[in-house]
């Protein structure tokens, strides 16, 4: 039986529970893990043994910054349950430095390193922006969040895109399949079950998808069992000012992003966050960016696939998110089993990816539900235009496509256009005060529920 006196948060899982909760975790995110290694690796045409370097070293950063995140170290760490890896923001700039002369792998390395730098320096001026998300422009961004994953959960149950077989019913019945038993579980059972009803899905859907022939364990004999990692495996990082400017911006995106998403995570845990504990896991979005740039990978961020979980499973303890770190660092190290998670086809996701990300959305709405729109109409223009803004790059992907590509890191992330807008539709109509009174509320919170524990 919990301990009342323990936030939820905090609370110690006995281990049999903890490692199938983690697990579900790892699941939940592996394939967005591994996706950037394998797009950087394809563009700068390395070798299958390169590659898989690549995804060795970014599975054992996510780990090892998982747990800084999670358990916290110092002044770095959120400690709630968040699972970090690879942003896609950067992506775009990155397959353009691979391909300028003089840069190349190595100058990636070295962005990104300088990026992490800044990052870290620049955390405790990003937090100090908080009074501007109140409740109206907290829950415009969650919900958005929430929209623009939603394309990848249906993207996964499709088959995932590339695939020649996409749309495939057979896809499409499992992913229904998945979807209709993580609903079933969550009705008709409770308790631990309950708490891994999406593992469960995904364990049905996997059994499923083998018993229709749809499972490769293509790799898996060729994968070794234990491979090291360490630190500048390619050689040293160059460093190109150019390029180190430009994932500097990138990171300001990221960080802006993971304030959305930290925010959301404290709704979800009932752990409000304050200027502090977001300063703490922005370090760690520095932090992790750099120890990336180190080891051989890229910028990591907060992964809100991770967030909606947490939503749909009610349960809160982010030693759950620890169990999941350590056991991304042993698939970093141990590459023969990460080939047999990575056999996890994408349609199998897909019915998981569809409720998690529609509870992030749900969490948007909610927080939206105590916004006052009756006494304050103004309110509804902030997330009307805000939503159609944030909208734009998953509806028309060539919107911006006669724009300065130097722009691209801004306008092709929906999020950072609906924050940017919220933000400021809000600070106009509604002015400071709001949020000023909004993020009081929030640190004097954060005070009592330290104080309690």
């Amino acid at each position: 039986m919990a301990d009342a006196s323990v936030h939820p948060v905090d609370e110690k899982l006995p281990l049999v529970r903890l490692l199938p909760l983690g697990l579900q975790h790892v699941l939940v995110m592996y394939a967005g893990a591994v996706a950037v290694p394998l797009i950087l690796g394809g563009a700068l045409k390395l070798p299958k043994d390169q590659i898989a370097i690549l995804i060795n070293a970014d599975l054992f950063a996510c780990g090892l910054v998982t747990l800084i995140q999670s358990i916290g170290v110092g002044g770095f760490g959120i400690r709630l349950p968040v699972m970090m890896g690879v942003t896609f923001a950067a992506v775009g700039p990155m397959l353009a430095m691979a391909t300028t002369p003089n840069i190349g792998l190595l100058g990636i390395y070295g962005a990104v390193i300088g990026a992490g730098i800044f990052g870290i320096l620049i955390a405790p001026f990003i937090s100090r922006l908080l009074p501007l998300f109140p409740p109206v422009v907290t829950g415009t961004i969650i919900a958005v969040i929430g929209i623009s994953l939603m394309r990848v959960g249906i993207n996964w149950a499709a088959g995932g895109l590339g695939n020649p077989r996409f749309g495939d019913p057979v896809y499409l019945g499992v992913s229904l399949l998945v979807l209709l038993v993580i609903l079933g579980i969550t009705k008709y059972l409770a308790g631990f079950f309950a708490n891994i009803a999406v593992l469960l899905g995904l364990v049905a859907g996997f059994v499923v998808a083998m018993a229709l022939g749809e499972v490769s364990f293509a790799g898996v004999r060729e994968a070794g069992w234990i491979e090291p990692v360490y630190p500048f495996q390619f050689g040293l990082p160059t460093f190109d000012p150019l390029a180190i400017l430009t994932m500097c911006l990138v990171m300001i995106v990221v960080m802006i992003e993971s304030t959305g998403m930290f925010l959301a995570l404290g709704e979800l845990t009932d752990r409000p966050i304050g200027q502090e504990e977001l300063t703490r896991g922005l370090r760690v979005d520095g932090l992790g960016t750099l120890i990336g740039g180190v080891f051989n990978t890229f910028p990591y961020t907060s992964f809100s696939q991770n967030v909606g979980l947490v939503g749909i499973t009610g349960v809160r303890s982010r030693w759950v998110t620890v169990a999941a770190g350590v056991i991304m660092l042993v698939l970093g190290l141990f590459p023969k089993i990460a080939t047999v998670v990575a056999s996890v086809p994408q349609f199998v996701l897909g019915g998981a990816g569809i409720v998690m990300f529609g509870m992030v959305c749900a969490t948007g709405v909610r927080i939206l539900s105590r916004v006052d729109f009756r006494g304050n109409p103004n309110n509804a223009y902030v997330v009307a235009i805000s939503v159609g803004l944030g909208m734009i790059p998953l509806v028309s992907e060539r919107f911006f496509v006669q724009m300065p590509k130097a722009l691209s890191p801004l306008l092709h992330s929906g999020i950072l256009l609906a924050s940017i807008s919220a933000v400021a539709l809000n600070a106009y109509f509604n002015g400071m005060r709001g949020g000023v009174e909004a993020a009081a509320e929030a640190a004097a919170a954060g005070r009592e529920a330290e104080a309690a524990h």
